[in-house]
């Protein structure tokens, strides 16, 4: 930026001082014509640099060749002073597309900025001392007051606050945390104080990945930008033929130095990267991450949207609801085998049941040994608890008793429409029924809507659940169709079906979504509570629960591309007719010059427009 900026004001600041020598004293001025010469090439030398060595690299003529060419034309026309318009405007348009680039690169640098040198750490006696942040390991507890930025991630074991979490989720408004919740490094207390258990410290935190996915999305080019850099590549040289034509035509240096000065390299190159990185800035900013440039242009493509259910479609935070035990077996007793199995599982079902147990203040017994069955439940080896003697507990689906010959299975009538059985057996035979409800995210059907609305032909759901779940889902969202009881493998083929008829979105969260986000042609993992196999998967992370983020990321990339394809035709068809005037001798080399780089500053900062946030009241009128 200083150098493009430095370049601009010696190059405009020797054409004012050039210009009032040739209308004050047009004798030193014609006198002086060498030094005007020497002091152009001197002003070149970096352009001629790049111009003469890029040439030779690659072996054909770059923008960086032509403007070279145009420069050395102009001195030997005796003209210099007509190429400082050319370097001026030239690195006047260099120096705003670095600022936009910076300005995209600065939203993310103040989101996620720690400025944190010390924290308090509570120590054994209970009682805060501040230490510098590196010295904080995993197990401490630290204290967060009103004001303060957390600068680790673990669980809140004590106190209330309102946490502003702009920087992870892109949610405004603050969310309130209490014991047991998440907190993540990089938000900030608004209201409140916290006590953490820290559970990620530097380079593990939320923050962290932010910075290094946000960092190596900026290296993934988009195939938009591949082709912009072929495509302005390919037209230098319809800039030289040009120039030749006309010359053999007119003889008139003026006209060649026209057809030098005008290029479609610039606008076409630094247009399409400003617009995919003011993309991924502005996503970054509402908390999806996105890795790379191409995903953003994908997203303008996608016409099909599979959903997954538990923890994508509903909450991802379910309660049990009812409970129902065969004759003679205590709810106590389910509840604790239960909970015994599904122990060290991460499943939003599994955590239901142990914050019951953890509710109703019970002991969990160990397990002796656990296999779990994906998509169908956990098998566990459970010693003596209470009257049961000790043997092999199921955990999971109706399907997964049967699959394993569990005798004694009875039907059990829903208390909700959205609820899910986990069925539990001991030795062979059935003991209880679990009925747990995960309600459907608010503001998913208006999700729905807009991505319809955006270009979205079909959304289907993906569920390991049962058919009548997800039936009743789907029929409360309007979904065009569900697949219930599938395995990953058979998620990730539904997938590569739909891909054979459309561009694919996958939206999951869990460990058996992994598979299906890796297939699609843009995988999301959708969620503060997203696992890392999830988000290693997934191309997109969205690090909040509004499902309305969705619609906003197809609707990011469906506005860049709409950008870059407006920057190609103004580019091209403002160029061509300034080379057509020029060819004529209707303008003058400063005007070409002039027109030239005004399209290119045009095309830039309308590509920065995608930086600029709808108005909120725009978003809502589509429900």
């Amino acid at each position: 930026f200083k150098a493009h900026r430095t370049g601009a004001i010696i190059s405009l600041g020797f054409f004012l001082l050039f210009e009032l020598m040739r209308r004050v004293s047009p004798a030193t001025f014609l006198s002086t014509r060498l030094l005007r010469s020497a002091a152009v090439i001197l002003m070149s030398g970096q352009l001629l640099k790049n111009g003469i060595l890029g040439a030779i690299k690659e072996r054909r003529p770059n923008a960086d060749t032509l403007t070279v060419t145009a420069v050395l034309a102009s001195v030997v026309a005796g003209k210099p002073e007509s190429s400082l318009t050319l370097l001026t405007l030239s690195n006047c348009a260099e120096m705003l597309t670095t600022l936009a680039a910076r300005k995209a690169r600065s939203n993310i640098s103040k989101l996620v900025a720690l400025d944190v040198r010390d924290v308090w750490v509570v120590d054994d006696h209970g009682i805060e001392r501040k230490v510098p942040l590196e010295e904080v390991k995993i197990g401490m507890t630290v204290t967060v007051h009103t004001g303060e930025k957390i600068c680790v991630d673990g669980e809140v074991v004590s106190g209330e606050a309102a946490v502003d979490q702009a920087a992870i989720t892109g949610e405004s408004v603050p969310a309130a945390k209490k014991k047991g919740d998440r907190a993540y490094a990089g938000t900030v207390v608004s209201l409140g104080e916290l006590c953490i258990k820290v559970d990620k410290v530097g380079d593990d935190t939320s923050l962290a990945r932010i910075v290094h996915m946000v960092e190596d999305a900026s290296t993934r080019r988009a195939p938009v930008q591949n082709y912009a850099d072929t495509m302005a590549t390919a037209l230098v040289p319809v800039s030289f033929l040009g120039a030749v034509i006309v010359y053999l035509a007119t003889r008139d240096i003026q006209r060649v130095l026209n057809m030098l000065f005008i290029d479609f390299s610039c606008g076409l190159k630094l247009s399409t990267a400003t617009a995919i990185s003011a993309a991924v800035s502005r996503a970054a900013k509402s908390g999806i991450l996105v890795k790379g440039g191409s995903f953003i242009e994908q997203a303008a493509r996608i016409d099909t949207v599979i959903l997954d259910k538990t923890g994508t479609i509903t909450s991802g935070k379910p309660a049990i609801v009812n409970i129902t035990t065969k004759d003679g077996v205590d709810v106590d007793l389910l509840l604790k085998l239960a909970a015994s199995a599904e122990m060290h599982s991460s499943h939003p079902m599994a955590i239901s049941i142990l914050n019951e147990v953890q509710k109703r203040n019970l002991e969990i017994p160990e397990h002796e040994d656990t296999k779990t069955v994906v998509a169908r439940g956990i098998e566990a080896r459970i010693g003596k608890v209470d009257n049961f003697d000790g043997g092999v507990v199921l955990v999971g689906s109706k399907l997964f008793m049967q699959e394993n010959g569990v005798t004694g299975i009875f039907d059990v009538k829903k208390t909700s429409p959205t609820g899910s059985f986990i069925y539990i057996s001991g030795n062979g035979e059935l003991l209880g029924v679990l009925e747990i409800d995960d309600p459907v995210r608010p503001d998913f059907k208006r999700a729905i809507n807009r991505m319809r609305y955006s270009g979205v032909e079909e959304i289907n759901m993906l569920t390991g659940d049962n058919k009548d779940v997800a039936a009743a889902i789907a029929g409360e969202l309007g979904l065009h169709g569900y697949r219930a009881e599938v395995m990953p493998e058979d998620k990730a083929s539904f997938v590569a079906k739909a891909q054979s008829l459309g561009n694919v979105l996958m939206v999951g969260d869990g460990i058996n979504d992994a598979p299906a986000l890796a297939f699609a042609d843009i995988g999301v993992a959708m969620g503060t509570g997203c696992t890392d196999t999830a988000m290693e998967s997934a191309d997109v992370t969205i690090n909040s629960e509004d499902p309305l983020k969705l619609p906003e990321f197809i609707g990011i990339g469906k506005q860049t591309m709409k950008l870059v394809y407006q920057n190609f035709c103004a580019t091209i068809l403002i160029n061509t007719g300034a080379m057509m005037l020029g060819s004529l001798g209707l303008i003058t080399p400063l005007w070409a010059s002039v027109v030239h780089n005004a399209s290119t500053l045009g095309v830039v900062l309308n590509s920065a427009r995608v930086l600029i946030e709808p108005k909120k009241g725009r978003q809502q009128n589509t429900h």
